[in-house]
């Protein structure tokens, strides 16, 4: 048995160890007995496995004397506001995300709606995988009592309109929306509707089996096609769970996390609400954001992957906007997580202010050709020590002087080592990528 967490909470194949009923259980009842709290939201994406995950979940909670609150379907940032609004001890998603629907996952939220620290989750993994998971409150009949929070979606929009100035309206506006047969197909019509747009959505049929496949923002060949069609502003792309975001432009460009950072980045500052004047991305954040921030003479702040990791430099150095190239975006004056469909609302928010359409605004920043290459290796030693690979990144740093970058990084959950390069163009950085990454297959390759 391997470590349970990963970057984002639990995950794996459902029905297999660890997304098993069994599992999830222990994980229900662990999170219970951690938090000492009364009440926990649950929420869940559309994957036909949620029910099972979910009934199993809701046992374990009873079973140490807490209770769970259900939302039914709701995106990921929905149970997060939950979980702080009606001030639960943890709130709980079962969701894979951006994955296939044959996987499942659980990622959890403490009281104040932020994703548990690495400590938090050691000490929930502790109690999970121990041989006795037993309660810490009295067994006997003394159990849970399971709530349905039936206004679940309804409290959810309110929440992203409040986010928003008031009498704030999208009249006017064409947007197609990208629901990826998951968690928004209901609130993202919804809620861009009600605010006056004429909204024209795509993969909003779930079945169980269809989460994310050949859409949503991992696949937005549909949307793209579709927004040159209807003549929209706008698409937007969310994941299965809805907490990324990726856009497309009204001539039918798709539209980075990076340059939607930068836009609102932009937005944020002539506003005169961005604290201490800075930004947080990853690692894997494209070259051109950094030299689009210097440009607007924003500080980046970089960090690893991961949005949670995003949120804790955030909070570290009172930033007010963070994200990743993926779509996570976090605006830390209106909530907590990454949230698609709040970012959307900013983004279009952007376009209005500026009034300017996204294909003008998106040239804030230069996207800059990246090549990544996955090298399958034998173990992990420490890359800094090999010497070989270090010359070899030197090697191409000093080609790109200054015009390009290197990032060589071992996967967080497989046998890989990632080599990614960015560079001024196409042929260069393949190349560059290419002389990095057979090195690295020769040194430690399997």
């Amino acid at each position: 048995m391997g470590k349970l967490f990963g970057t984002d909470g639990i995950r794996g194949i459902a029905n297999e160890y660890p997304m098993t009923p069994e599992m999830a259980l222990k994980i229900g009842r662990a999170v219970a007995n951690f938090v000492k709290g009364e009440k926990i939201v649950i929420g869940k994406d559309t994957r036909i496995s949620g029910d099972m995950i979910e009934s199993a979940i809701v046992s374990g909670i009873c079973s140490a004397g807490a209770n769970p609150y259900l939302s039914g379907v709701l995106p990921t940032p929905g149970v997060a506001y939950l979980t702080r609004s009606l001030h639960a001890a943890a709130g709980i998603v079962i969701s894979a995300s951006h994955n296939p629907f044959f996987d499942n996952g659980i990622k959890l939220f403490q009281a104040k709606g932020f994703k548990l620290s690495d400590d938090e989750e050691a000490e929930i993994e502790r109690l999970v995988l121990a041989e006795k998971t037993s309660s810490t409150r009295s067994p006997g009949p003394e159990t849970g009592k399971i709530y349905t929070l039936n206004d679940a979606c309804n409290r959810y929009t309110n929440f992203l309109k409040s986010t928003m100035p008031k009498n704030y309206s999208l009249k006017g506006m064409k947007i197609v929306l990208d629901c990826s047969n998951g968690a928004t197909y209901v609130v993202a019509p919804d809620l861009f509707s009600d605010l006056g747009a004429e909204v024209e959505a795509i993969s909003i049929g779930p079945d169980g089996k269809n989460i994310n496949e050949k859409c949503g923002s991992q696949h937005p060949a549909t949307l793209i096609k579709k927004v040159v069609q209807t003549g929209a502003d706008i698409g937007l792309a969310f994941d299965g769970d809805g907490d990324r975001l990726i856009a497309v432009d009204e001539k039918g460009a798709a539209v980075s996390g990076d340059q939607i950072l930068a836009i609102c980045a932009k937005i944020i500052k002539q506003n005169g609400k961005l604290t201490n004047n800075c930004a947080v991305s990853t690692v894997m954040s494209n070259f051109g954001l950094g030299l689009a921030f210097k440009e607007m003479g924003i500080n980046h702040i970089i960090t690893d992957v991961g949005d949670r990791y995003v949120v804790n430099q955030m909070l570290a150095h009172g930033a007010m906007i963070g994200g990743e190239d993926s779509g996570h975006m976090i605006f830390l004056e209106n909530h907590t997580t990454g949230d698609g469909l709040l970012t959307a609302l900013k983004l279009i928010e952007a376009m209005q202010v500026e009034k300017r359409s996204l294909s003008e605004l998106k040239n804030i920043m230069t996207v800059y050709p990246q090549v990544l290459i996955n090298v399958k290796v034998k173990n992990k030693p420490d890359i800094k020590n090999i010497p070989e690979i270090q010359e070899a990144i030197q090697s191409v740093e000093n080609k790109l002087k200054g015009q390009g970058r290197v990032l060589v990084r071992y996967s967080g959950t497989q046998l890989k080592c990632r080599v990614m390069v960015e560079g001024p163009s196409k042929r260069e950085t393949k190349q560059h990528c290419q002389q990095i990454a057979d090195i690295v297959k020769e040194k430690i390759g399997e």
